[in-house]
């Protein structure tokens, strides 16, 4: 069974998940109680569905980008649990659990979430290439790397139809919805969930691709120019 830890904005996600069903999942905001709450809702999370801490046995980790103090709450409980453990750890980049919950369409698909002072981390991602029919249906693959950019130079940039979801304030959703190429993802539908983050990590997992615990950082993004669609 695996462990999701996501907490790379005030948004925190829980899940639970052994390969073949989502056993929990819990998603809440914190008011920067990170340190305070994370504890406390995993043994929640584990006598809420009869199972201990025994049974886990991986954990998989949103490495950011994200909230500097968040990203670092999170990696440092999974990072005392595994090494308490010798538990395997997986690092996903959680722009990538965004992108993992939309449908693929031919359109590029911006993925965001905040990164403090009002500008958002964005990272663009485009279909994932069918390979002999394996390619499923929500599989996308970056095209760039993410950057750090506001919501209103970000309106100004895109000049072609492209789908945007993530963690958006409603004015960053008034000001990209001046764009008439830009089609927002409902808040419900883009919304973040540890259950992708659960099933992405632990695919990684079965596949071998586990990280090393020591040297696990979170992903920081500087300020730059956003990549074109």
């Amino acid at each position: 069974m695996l462990l999701a830890v996501d907490t790379s904005t005030q948004q925190i996600g829980l899940a639970l998940y052994d390969g073949a069903q989502v056993l929990a999942e819990f998603l809440w905001t914190s008011k920067a109680r990170h340190s305070v709450e994370l504890a406390p809702a995993v043994a929640d999370l584990l006598a809420r569905t009869s199972h201990t801490i025994d049974e886990i046995k991986a954990i998989g980790v949103a490495i950011g980008p994200g909230s500097f103090t968040s990203l670092r709450v999170g990696l440092s409980f999974v990072k005392g649990l595994a090494f308490a453990r010798a538990l395997p750890v997986i690092g996903i980049n959680t722009l990538e659990v965004i992108a993992a919950g939309q449908p693929a369409t031919r359109l590029p698909l911006a993925c965001v979430l905040p990164a403090g002072r009002g500008r958002l981390a964005l990272g663009w991602y485009r279909p994932a290439a069918v390979r002999r029919g394996r390619a499923k249906n929500n599989e996308w693959q970056a095209a760039g790397q993410a950057v750090i950019i506001t919501a209103e130079t970000l309106a100004a940039s895109v000049e072609r139809d492209s789908i945007i979801c993530g963690d958006l304030t409603a004015s960053e959703r008034q000001t990209l919805e001046k764009n008439e190429h830009l089609r927002l993802v409902s808040p419900a539908l883009g919304t973040r969930r540890p259950a992708l983050l659960a099933e992405l990590a632990y695919t990684r997992w079965q596949a071998g691709r586990v990280d090393e615990v020591s040297t696990l950082a979170p992903l920081y993004l500087h300020i730059a120019q956003p990549i074109p669609a």
